[in-house]
């Protein structure tokens, strides 16, 4: 066993993990935050999607060591305990979630990308959704509410971003 400290949601965290265990495994089984979902397991469907240091990775193909001393970010540490983040009201809002289980990994990825884009271009948002799978809401949808968080978030921020 190894001990593994890192920043997640905010917070210093610190667990035992064996060698070679994924961080999807350490989140879901040893941490309990099943908001990132197993879906293939290959790095193809973006349904284990989290934020390393503000980055989307694939927490199915991403060694938990390797998260030593950074900072993680799951669907659960987005958003307060009483209100949502504007990605995730514009995916309510829009239609953009029905089963849930890619909207973990998709809003995340359209976080990060209002982050370092606040103005994205419609190829931006398709380019920065690119390997996260939907087979029930379709991406119209999901496209339509990460433009319209752009929106509440440049609102929010009195234009200045």
């Amino acid at each position: 066993m190894k001990s593994l400290t890192f920043a997640l949601n905010g917070e210093q965290t610190r667990v035992e993990i064996e060698p070679g265990e994924l961080l999807l495994d350490v989140l879901r089984r040893k941490l309990f935050l099943t908001g990132t979902k197993k879906g293939c397991g290959e790095g193809e469907c973006g349904a284990c999607t989290v934020l390393l240091d503000g980055n989307p990775v694939l927490s199915c193909l991403f060694p938990a060591m390797k998260a030593q001393g950074r900072a993680v970010t799951t669907i659960e540490g987005v958003g307060g305990e009483t209100s949502l983040h504007p990605v995730q009201e514009s995916f309510l809002e829009k239609g953009a979630v029905q089963c849930g289980f890619c909207t973990p990994g998709m809003v995340l990825s359209s976080k990060s990308l209002l982050e370092r884009r606040p103005k994205p271009t419609e190829q931006e948002i398709k380019e920065s959704l690119s390997g996260h799978l939907c087979r029930c809401t379709g991406y119209v949808q999901i496209l339509e509410a990460v433009k319209d968080a752009a929106e509440k978030i440049a609102q929010a921020s009195g234009g200045r971003r």
